[in-house]
């Protein structure tokens, strides 16, 4: 038999807190109000167990910041057959606007009345760092070829969030020191930084940005320079080095999947220098996913990142 406190005999059981007043109370938690529409993550890049794995880690932080999110995952490159291991953008796009109409008809069926549906059937929002023409371009004509009305969210950067994850994978990797305060040495720690990104010049400038931000955290130069651009990772190598720094990073401006394989083994030889790992599911990416599918509604989310 158990109590309001917990189980005779048993583990204590957690009750929740009593709710806070006055003016230090925690704001109540964002939701995603009903029928909202759903949040489908464009993922680029050859579709892989990988990037599967990092694009649901990502939704699920997105969940988190917003409890009752419907969010999707489709691939740029992925299939169209229905039931498929890793389905296309369109197609799952189509599927949500499939799945929103069955909805209504079953409640019009029911005897209830329903409203005409106002606003998008989904948000896209692409798992981009930076503006990778190339890429966004696919996206856009995913939506053409679905049946869906969609909106097309921004990038997830520049933001100080995706500064705060490059800083915390080159701290990881031995090239930055993990604080700002700059109180214990790393003596492998760089003293110049090359933030690599893809998708050509307007990449470059979008991440040099974020770069303004990264290089004041670690009070040491950094310049962008495009990983798919013919010895543009070179030349911002010699330009750090003719500047003064001694010792290079390559820090990727890249969540990973839009990145060709071997790309950033190419960059790290022609630099010479050693590089961290890309943000990946860095937690910071399922606060921004949010915001930007916020943004694309034009609505306010608590919890969305800021």
């Amino acid at each position: 038999m158990s109590s309001p406190t917990g189980p005779a005999g048993g583990l204590p059981v957690r009750m929740p807190r009593p709710r806070q007043t006055g003016r230090h109370r925690r704001p109540e938690p964002a939701v995603a109000p009903e029928g909202a529409p759903a949040l489908v993550l464009a993922v680029p890049g050859a579709p892989s167990a990988a990037s599967r794995g990092l694009a649901e880690e990502i939704i699920s932080i997105g969940r988190s910041e917003l409890p009752g999110l419907d969010a999707r995952i489709g691939y740029l490159e992925g299939d169209d057959a229905e039931g498929a291991e890793f389905p296309s953008l369109s197609g799952v796009l189509t599927a949500v606007a499939n799945e929103r109409t069955a909805r209504a008809e079953f409640a019009r069926a029911a005897g209830h009345e329903v409203p005409a549906p106002t606003g998008p059937d989904a948000v896209v929002v692409p798992l981009l760092a930076g503006p990778d023409g190339d890429l966004l371009r696919r996206v856009r004509q995913a939506l053409m070829d679905s049946s869906a009305a969609a909106e097309l969210a921004d990038v997830l950067g520049p933001h100080p969030l995706l500064a705060e994850g490059l800083h915390v994978r080159l701290s990881e990797a031995g090239l930055a020191r993990a604080d700002r305060a700059r109180l214990f040495t790393v003596a492998t720690a760089a003293d110049g930084i090359i933030l690599a990104t893809t998708g050509g010049e307007e990449a470059v400038q979008a991440a040099g940005i974020t770069g303004m931000l990264l290089a004041a955290r670690l009070a040491v130069p950094v310049i962008a320079a495009a990983l798919d651009q013919e010895g543009s990772v070179a030349a911002v190598a010699a330009e750090l080095r003719g500047s003064g720094s001694a010792q290079l990073a390559l820090a990727p401006y890249l969540i990973g999947p839009e990145a060709a394989e071997g790309l950033l083994d190419t960059a790290c030889k022609e630099a010479d220098c050693a590089a961290a790992e890309v943000l990946g599911a860095y937690p910071a990416l399922g606060k921004l996913a949010v915001a930007q599918y916020s943004a694309a509604l034009g609505i306010t989310l608590g919890a969305a990142a800021h």
